[in-house]
């Protein structure tokens, strides 16, 4: 019984960055056989709000403090900066790059909020100690990653395999003399969309300080989104046949990103960070990279580059660098702190303890 309840977390964790393996996967091959990018988002934020709403009122509706108007215009430019453009940005980027790009760059989040903390001075880096020389480190490798990916492709891999899902973009990209830059057009792109997403997580927490229903805070954002999405997606795209969806990938890729990533992985998220910690949660989004590559071979025919590779674990590299040295200087302060509230203490704890020697407790 106590070991299955160990493995949770991990298989939790498991399941997450599968979830987003295979967003990654299905929002490409959405926008390879067609699908308009703007008109993506909006659907995908309907269809979270119309699966979360129903959940968010049953379970918060009589807890939900009162939803003020600078509340409410809170929470509208979060989802405008953090969901609507992040996403629409994303998707472009998607369609120039590669699922595998996409994975990779995921990496860069918890290096890109800390960046966006530090400007908000909710961060701070102490270059006289070990932990802030890693995290300096950690965002080197970062920029120097996204750097390899775009302007580095080097030899590239592909796995014997004749039969794909679809013919995938990147071999349209061979074809095209334009191709480089589309292809370090879309990695900037993707930095870009990653950005607006940490900024997302820097003012979510004073956000949920204002409006401390998760739930129902999530579903907010989900609807002032779709709202936003419709306003972009109608001024962009006008031809009716881009709207439709039909019983293809299209609607599955919908589905998919609206529902299964939106509402179970905010649920297992949650539940992780609560068992485990946000750190535990951070340290395992390499996962969906490793997951993402061999599935976006094996079923899209996706070509690996080396510098794609290179510039992956360079990603990686960087998120474990600002991990560790975040953790160790928590640890020292943790540690430091510590050892303030005993000599607070003093004397008194002394005689405390040396009354419990002379009475031991029956």
């Amino acid at each position: 019984m106590m070991e299955g309840s160990v493995k949770k977390p991990y298989l939790a964790v498991l399941a997450i960055q599968s979830i987003y393996a295979g967003m990654f996967l299905l929002s490409k091959v959405a926008f390879d056989v067609g699908m308009n990018t703007s008109v993506f988002v909006f659907y995908r934020q309907a269809a979270a709000t119309v699966f979360l709403a129903p959940i968010a009122l049953l379970v918060e509706r009589k807890t939900a403090p009162r939803l003020t108007f600078t509340t409410f215009f809170m929470i509208f430019m979060l989802s405008l900066i953090g969901i609507t453009i992040s996403l629409n940005i994303y998707g472009v980027a998607l369609k120039y790059t590669s699922a595998t790009l996409a994975a990779a760059t995921t990496n860069s989040l918890p290096v890109v909020t800390f960046l966006l903390a530090l400007l908000f001075r909710m961060e701070r880096v102490e270059l006289g100690s070990v932990g802030g020389i890693v995290k300096v480190l950690g965002i080197g490798l970062c920029m120097g990653g996204a750097a390899t990916i775009a302007f580095y492709r080097g030899p590239t891999l592909r796995l014997l395999m004749q039969h794909h899902l679809i013919n995938h973009h990147d071999q349209q990209l061979q074809l095209n003399p334009s191709s480089g830059q589309a292809w370090v057009k879309g990695v900037f792109l993707m930095i870009l969309a990653n950005t607006c997403w940490s900024l997302w997580l820097v003012v979510q927490g004073r956000v949920l300080k204002a409006y401390p229903s998760k739930l129902l805070c999530t579903t907010l954002q989900c609807f002032t989104s779709t709202i936003q999405s419709f306003v972009v997606a109608i001024a962009l795209v006008r031809d009716p046949r881009e709207w439709q969806l039909g019983w293809n990938v299209k609607l599955l890729s919908v589905a998919y990103c609206g529902i299964v990533v939106t509402g179970v992985t905010f649920y297992l998220q949650a539940w992780v960070v609560e068992k485990k910690g946000p750190l535990f949660l951070a340290m395992t989004t390499p996962l969906a990279l490793i997951i993402t590559i061999v599935t976006s071979a094996l079923l899209l025919g996706e070509i690996i580059s080396l510098g794609s590779i290179l510039g992956g674990l360079l990603l990686v590299g960087g998120l474990y660098s600002v991990l560790w040295g975040k953790n160790r200087e928590h640890k020292i302060e943790s540690d430091i702190t510590f050892v303030d509230d005993i000599e607070k203490a003093g004397e008194p704890t002394k005689t405390v303890e040396t009354t419990a020697v002379k009475n031991p407790a029956p």
